[in-house]
């Protein structure tokens, strides 16, 4: 019985101690989520529903007559796929079309004589055509695509120099 009594003294003691040591708030924020639920047999990553690609400096000469830069790859990855009534994906790729190559993403800022090529593998995408149709595993599947700047300026003439940005979308088709 004392040893009860010892215990709830050192208990209420302790938690005294507690009550009397200082907080101070050092700063706070917040964090928002955001989504949205889809009708689809895979849901789609949070890192491939917004990406940014830096195709770095590419030098106008390398993209004289028609050249193009490296090709830097991304994906799309599509998580926990049921493949039980939908088995395939078509992926199709939309955007600004280049004045001068409708094959190519027109490209905004200063630079001029170049616009963006997409890839699937030695393929060239055509902007707003469905690309053919992958085959889905059960589970987790990453399609990979290509982007590379392409020259357009004609033989004689340079490509302009200065910072660019371009966007593409893509729609995916369950079938």
């Amino acid at each position: 019985m004392n040893f009860k009594k010892l215990s709830l003294a050192v208990a209420g003691a302790f938690a005294l101690s507690i009550g009397s040591v200082a907080v101070q708030a050092a700063g706070g924020g917040k964090v928002n989520f955001e989504g949205s639920v889809i009708d689809a047999p895979c849901s789609l990553s949070a890192k491939s529903v917004d990406q940014t690609i830096r195709l770095g400096q590419v030098s106008n000469k390398a993209l004289a007559n028609n050249g193009v830069s490296e090709t830097e790859t991304f994906n799309i990855e599509l998580l926990q796929c049921d493949i039980a009534t939908l088995k395939k994906v078509r992926v199709t790729f939309g955007g600004d079309i280049d004045t001068t190559d409708p094959t190519l993403l027109a490209v905004l800022g200063k630079v001029s004589g170049a616009g963006i090529e997409l890839t699937k593998g030695n393929q060239v995408v055509k902007l707003y055509e469905p690309l053919s149709a992958q085959t889905l595993m059960a589970g987790d599947n990453t399609l990979t695509f290509g982007v590379r700047l392409k020259g357009t300026a004609a033989k004689d003439e340079s490509v302009t120099t200065g910072k660019f940005t371009a966007t593409t979308n893509f729609q995916l088709a369950y079938e």
